[in-house]
């Protein structure tokens, strides 16, 4: 299907430059900056946004973007909530893509069809849920792609040949390959493993691949772009939002402050292949 994620992956191609996507929690400090954050990160640099759906009980998330989460439902956050930041984000942007990245416990509790229809609404492009296999499908992988919304699905160092293809089956938008066994926020090993992974990776399907967990700083992003369709930079984003706060409160640093750092994220993709 054609959607703002194939259209950037192919506008980035034709710029022979990986993508930079940008993972911010929504709602995090409270609402309104969140919003200012998501309405900022196209203007800084960021390709594609990844939304966090903040959630109490997060099993794949460093302690970075647990905290995040939690200060997202501190303030109130809720999926509700995350879908209107999206629908407020649309009225000034219409061509950014934004994936929604969670757990499966919210949209459950409110009702895959009510949530599926708001997420088309509200221009949602993809969902990422870390905790539904593929053996799970028929829960809101194939509903969600029968609306046109991308269904996009994680690989991981273990990851074999044997399950790969399972992984990728009804995968669609990209592929994001988690660069380490563990939570976020860890450090990248090895840089040519991942490379090595992707090119695995790329001879079971033609989807972009994308590359998270463990970059931090624009020579990660150079290094690990050189490799790979896209890089996706989360912890780092989520720890400069809460090490601007005062007293849990945004402080006149917060945006500014992401607003450099996805700037210089966004030099280091477009120096990966040059």
């Amino acid at each position: 299907m054609s959607t703002r994620i194939a259209t950037r992956f192919a506008a980035l191609k034709a710029q022979n430059r990986p993508a930079l996507v940008a993972y911010v929690m929504a709602g995090d400090p409270d609402q309104a900056t969140g919003q200012a954050i998501l309405d900022m990160l196209p203007q800084a640099g960021a390709d594609i946004i990844e939304l966090g759906m903040p959630f109490s009980d997060p099993m794949a998330d460093g302690v970075s973007v647990q905290r995040a989460g939690q200060r997202a439902l501190a303030a109130g956050q809720t999926l509700r909530g995350v879908l209107a930041m999206v629908e407020d984000f649309r009225r000034k942007d219409t061509t950014t893509p934004i994936v929604l990245m969670g757990y499966y416990n919210p949209i459950y509790s409110m009702g895959v069809d009510a949530f599926l229809t708001a997420a088309v609404q509200a221009g949602v492009d993809g969902l990422i849920v870390v905790d539904l296999p593929p053996e799970e499908d028929d829960e809101l992988c194939l509903p969600a792609m029968a609306v046109g919304i991308n269904f996009i699905r994680l690989a991981t160092p273990t990851t074999d040949d044997q399950r790969l293809p399972v992984v990728l089956n009804n995968t669609s938008g990209f592929v994001y390959y988690v660069s380490m066994n563990g939570v976020t926020g860890a450090a990248i090993k090895s840089r040519g493993a991942v490379g090595d992974a992707v090119a695995r990776i790329k001879g079971h399907t033609d989807l972009p691949i994308v590359v998270g967990f463990g970059i931090k700083t624009a020579d990660d992003a150079a290094d690990i772009g050189r490799h790979a369709d896209g890089i996706a930079v989360g912890s780092v984003l989520v720890d400069t939002v809460g090490n601007s706060l005062l007293d849990g409160k945004p402080t006149d640093k917060t945006v500014g402050a992401l607003r450099d750092l996805v700037a210089d994220l966004a030099a280091g993709v477009k120096r990966a292949r040059a």
